[in-house]
């Protein structure tokens, strides 16, 4: 049986999900992208170049990044379509790292960083032309009220474009999940020295929905249409639901 999303966490401690999350991602912060490049073999690029150029159909001028991180997708985000990115992250350490980026490629004054909550938004109802969220779904405390919130400051007939892990299907899944659920890990571990972050994700990716599942959890979140591509054999799944 599937074990519920919510209750997987990095290190099964007494502490809330999002509190373990925050202390995850500001322990790995440092090595956050090179091994996200090693371990994905640069992969997850091609993922978020594929995300904004389905965005960049609705020709957004302003757009919301939840759980940003270090602001891959937000700066992606912003050469792809131009538009102004704010990026919105749990954890201070990723942020920082993100913040340098941002101001070495000299796009500050186009994107913007800040620590916040995605379970409860510190902007308006209708704000954004369009809300991205990139491997950052799977992590919410509460998913529902975590996908409503993104509904809630997205503008109405616009989108919430979610990449998020799913699993591949077919003869090439379990040589997949071999690899996810034994190298990945050890790698990781071997990089980061969190002894729990890579081991995570492949629980996490392992309990969250993905393809029809998603789509319907999203219908019943308020979105009125959703749409999804299937990545890499079904590695990855991107979500456009509407508002």
């Amino acid at each position: 049986m599937t074990k519920d999303i919510t209750k997987v966490t990095p290190y099964n401690s007494e502490a809330t999900k999002k509190s373990q999350v925050e202390d995850m991602f500001d322990n790995i912060a440092p090595k956050y992208d090179l091994l996200n490049h090693v371990l994905s073999m640069k992969i997850d690029v091609l993922w978020r170049n594929k995300l904004v150029r389905w965005m960049k159909n609705d020709n957004p001028q302003e757009v919301l990044d939840v759980a940003t991180g270090t602001g891959d997708l937000a700066i992606t985000i912003e050469k792809g379509t131009g538009s102004k990115v704010v990026g919105l992250d749990l954890s201070q350490q990723m942020l920082n790292v993100g913040v340098i980026k941002i101001k070495k490629l000299k796009l500050d004054g186009k994107i913007s960083m800040q620590k916040g909550d995605a379970e409860n938004l510190p902007f308006e109802e209708n704000r954004f032309d369009a809300v991205s969220v990139a491997f950052g779904v799977r992590n919410f405390e509460n998913l529902t009220k975590g996908l409503a919130e993104l509904r809630r400051v997205v503008k109405d007939n616009k989108s919430v474009y979610i990449l998020e892990f799913s699993k591949v299907e077919g003869f090439m899944g379990p040589f997949y999940m071999f690899y996810f659920k034994n190298i990945l890990p050890a790698i990781g571990r071997l990089v980061s020295k969190d002894n729990r972050a890579y081991t995570y994700l492949p629980d996490s990716v392992n309990a969250f929905p993905f393809g029809e599942k998603m789509k319907q959890i999203l219908l019943d979140t308020g979105f009125k249409k959703v749409e999804y591509k299937k990545l890499s054999l079904g590695i990855a799944t991107i979500y456009k639901a509407t508002k």
